[in-house]
């Protein structure tokens, strides 16, 4: 194996930074004419949730979910890691248990060796183990550039299916995981990044949601997501124009990983990230924050925590800790223009 090989420097943008930004997808999808469903349809792309879900006649639903991404660290094996527990985040998401994977996987023949491919699928393999599911098979393509990622099946309780589109003002807004990892990602493909940073980083990128999930079901959430790479604000903007409410969030509540703010600082920032923060300004008020605060705020996120808003902050909060889920109440769903977010405090240093 050639350990010695950069697999970032192979990437156009690292993790879910190289993903459509949202204005540009809903420019995308704004061009689709609409699709009716069948009744079994929970959820589909109306309401820009983390994945499709599909009543069955038992009274479960059947969840399904595909992320792709470009290298985000060098290290062949926690990327895959990393891009599994990313994709299983998204059943997590919607309160289900993953049980089914499918590879999905582009690779430069001509220019990486295959046995970094089949340690990226190791790599997979092995969080998906951990998630209690099988890979069962899969799909590669020769590409110019690497790209990994899974279809992710689960089921979930149809009755207790946890969507982005039912937050309500009163609520209140919990995050699992610290942010950041979309600055220290860019930091990594640069070269800049400290062992600290990076160790931080995949720690957390590779830490399943399946525990927060259950925490969420249990305490009987009222709406959630993952944060990924629309950034924390980005999909707190996508749940709120979907449930038809505004938020209010403390910056001063937010966990970020070591030198998150540092980095957006000196400018570290994904291409991505720029994309989220245009479009978070026409609705968010970002107080007294400067320019790289609310850059941290837009990061774009790869496996990220949940954002779960509830109308019962101390069951949740008892749930999460006993399921040692680290966890930061970060605002409240309020009444007000659709999407709106209205930032207080500062970002700690």
């Amino acid at each position: 194996m050639q350990a010695d090989v950069r697999l970032t420097a192979f990437s156009h943008g690292a993790g879910c930074a190289c993903k459509l930004g949202p204005g540009d997808l809903g420019t995308v999808m704004g061009m689709l004419g609409p699709v009716r469903m069948p009744d079994e349809v929970l959820v589909s792309a109306e309401t820009g949730d983390d994945a499709a879900a599909w009543r069955l006649d038992d009274g479960r639903a059947l969840i399904a979910t595909v992320d792709v991404f470009t290298p985000i660290v060098d290290d062949a094996y926690d990327w895959g890691r990393i891009a599994a527990t990313n994709a299983f985040s998204d059943v997590y998401a919607m309160g289900g248990t993953p049980v089914m994977a499918l590879n999905v996987a582009g690779w430069p023949v001509d220019d990486l060796p295959l046995d970094l491919l089949a340690r990226v699928l190791q790599g997979g393999q092995e969080v998906a183990a951990d998630a209690g599911a099988v890979v069962v098979g899969g799909h590669t393509i020769t590409a110019t550039e690497p790209i990994y990622g899974m279809v992710a099946l689960g089921f979930a309780d149809a009755d207790r299916l946890v969507r982005n589109s039912t937050a309500a003002p009163g609520e209140r807004l919990f995050l699992t995981k610290p942010i950041g990892t979309g600055l220290i990602a860019t930091a990594i493909k640069r070269g800049s990044a400290t062992a600290e940073q990076a160790e931080a980083a995949v720690r957390t990128m590779t830490t399943l949601n399946a525990a927060a999930a259950g925490a969420m079901v249990e305490a009987g959430a009222a709406a959630g997501t993952d944060v990924t790479g629309f950034g924390l604000l980005g999909h707190l903007r996508k749940m709120l124009e979907a449930s038809g409410a505004a938020a209010r969030v403390d910056a001063s509540l937010v966990p970020m990983l070591p030198g998150a703010l540092d980095l957006a600082q000196r400018g570290v920032v994904s291409g991505g990230t720029g994309r989220n923060h245009a479009w978070l300004n026409p609705t968010t008020d970002w107080g007294a924050l400067t320019q790289p605060e609310q850059l941290v705020l837009a990061d774009a996120q790869t496996s990220g925590g949940l954002l779960i808003a509830t109308r019962h902050p101390e069951a949740l909060r008892v749930a999460l800790d006993a399921g040692g889920v680290a966890h930061a109440e970060i605002g409240e769903v309020v009444a007000g223009p659709t999407g709106h977010i209205q930032v207080d405090g500062r970002l700690p240093t």
